[in-house]
């Protein structure tokens, strides 16, 4: 018995109180938990430890059941003397007398603060993270899927806007709402990012149950393992239908104000070449011939300003006609291009071409004018003094790879301006694709595939 007193005394805070209350018997547990001595509790109820946390009635129900005869079992929030609190998992255990009647009572004790602290960490946490999912799924469209790309969980705004029930959407992949719109190394990269632990961002065009397309501004999110592999993935995305649709319409207004500023620069060429020229050229024969009959100092500085008007001219003339196609075809045009690119810009450009036979005045004007655009783009963005076009004709198609090893970007976060957009837009009028590969630091290259 003193042995069993002994291991209780150790590991449990033990009291003994009369029938009405009063406590007659503390053990040191008790003492060191409360921060009172035997002598401040011995005689005082558990009123002197009240934190004042628990309801009247909380306190009226423990009395009613042991004073009743009945064991209670519950958690109490005790006040130490220096005003901190503790919990207590509590046992009250009454002792009978003869006539049925409690005559004291036994109370075991054993401290759970910390535990206490933790379950109430963790309730925050959970609301915090019910209150967090609320936000998200009132903003946001939001799915979870698995390792392999399953999808298990869609809110109420990936529902509304994809047009399919939650039923139709769980334990399919995202190729439900495939618009086809991207390429497979769009979704290569988008895959090779997220299965190797890192965030993808980036804007996706889908395909609604209904037919509609719809874009979103994407974050996928690995959650992972301890050992450092996804096993399951978040998606948030916001729609930006309404701004893609505006970017297009301005992309595809600028074209055609680039397509007039092509014609105007033609017609601008032809009357400097035809009109102002000629009369340039006319004034430099007479004065060359009045210099092979008198000499004078004014006829030789006429001669030098004219000349160099003349210049003048042909350069402003050159860059106002869209090429020089129609006399001497897309290789010479494109070659004669390069040289004047790389001596005003300070960019060598290697260029290598292999085509059999001359192309359609269409194809022709497309790959010139994207391959200026391109390295007008690399003039302004690469930094870099390198850069190579390359043309090749295959059997069923013609294809052009322009890149450089300049700063790259990340294309799936950059947004594509008005000169990528101009390129596409020719590349698929001629019946064409055009696609843009870059990393950062590395450079960028665009492949042009048009068929003949």
């Amino acid at each position: 018995m003193v042995d069993l007193q002994f291991a209780l005394d150790e590991s449990t805070i033990v009291a003994f109180t009369d029938r009405k209350g009063k406590i007659t018997y503390v053990n040191e547990k008790f003492c060191e938990v409360s921060k009172y001595s035997a002598e401040e509790l011995i005689g005082k109820d558990h009123r002197i430890i009240n934190s004042s946390y628990h309801s009247k009635d909380f306190m009226e129900s423990l009395w009613t059941t042991i004073s009743s005869g009945e064991v209670w079992r519950g958690e109490i929030k005790n006040k130490a003397k220096d005003g901190t609190y503790y919990w207590v998992d509590t046992t009250i255990v009454p002792f009978i007398d003869e006539k049925g009647k409690p005559y004291k009572y036994l109370a075991i004790r054993k401290e759970i603060t910390e535990y206490k602290r933790v379950v109430e960490e963790l309730k925050n946490s959970v609301n915090e993270l019910i209150d967090l999912k609320f936000a998200l799924d009132s903003s946001s469209i939001v799915a979870i899927t698995d390792q392999k790309g399953t999808i298990t969980y869609v809110n109420d705004q990936f529902c509304s806007i994809s047009k399919y029930s939650r039923e139709e959407l769980l334990g399919k992949d995202h190729r439900i709402i495939n618009s086809g719109y991207h390429s497979k190394d769009f979704f290569r990269d988008l895959w090779r990012t997220i299965s190797s632990g890192r965030v993808w961002k980036g804007e996706i065009k889908n395909r609604a149950k209904d037919g509609t397309y719809y874009w979103v501004d994407t974050t996928i999110v690995p959650f992972l393992t301890e050992k450092g592999k996804p096993y399951q993935y978040l998606a948030i995305r916001h729609e930006v239908t309404q701004r893609k649709n505006a970017e297009e319409e301005l992309q595809k207004m600028m074209t055609r104000i680039i397509d007039v500023q092509e014609d105007e620069r033609k017609r601008l060429s032809r009357e400097l070449h035809d009109g102002i020229g000629q009369n340039l050229y006319s004034h430099l024969i007479t004065i060359n011939r009045l210099q092979a009959e008198i000499s004078h100092p004014l006829l030789d500085q006429m001669q030098d300003e004219a000349t160099e008007i003349i210049e003048e001219l042909r350069d402003l003339s050159w860059e106002l006609r869209p090429s020089v196609l129609d006399d001497l075809g897309l290789i010479p045009a494109i070659r004669s291009y390069l040289v004047r690119f790389s001596e005003h810009h300070n960019i060598n450009v290697h260029f290598d071409c292999y085509l059999a036979s001359r192309l359609s005045s269409n194809i022709e004007i497309t790959i010139y004018r994207i391959i200026q655009e391109a390295l007008t783009n690399i003039r302004k963005y690469a930094e870099t003094d390198e850069a190579a076009v390359t043309i090749r004709q295959m059997e069923e198609e013609i294809r052009i790879v322009i890149e450089d090893k300049g700063k790259g970007f990340n294309v799936n976060e950059v947004s594509r301006g008005v000169g990528l957009f101009s390129m596409e837009e020719r590349a698929k009028a001629a019946g064409g694709s055009l696609n843009v590969y870059s990393e950062e630091n590395k450079g960028t290259k665009i492949i042009l595939e048009i068929p003949i």
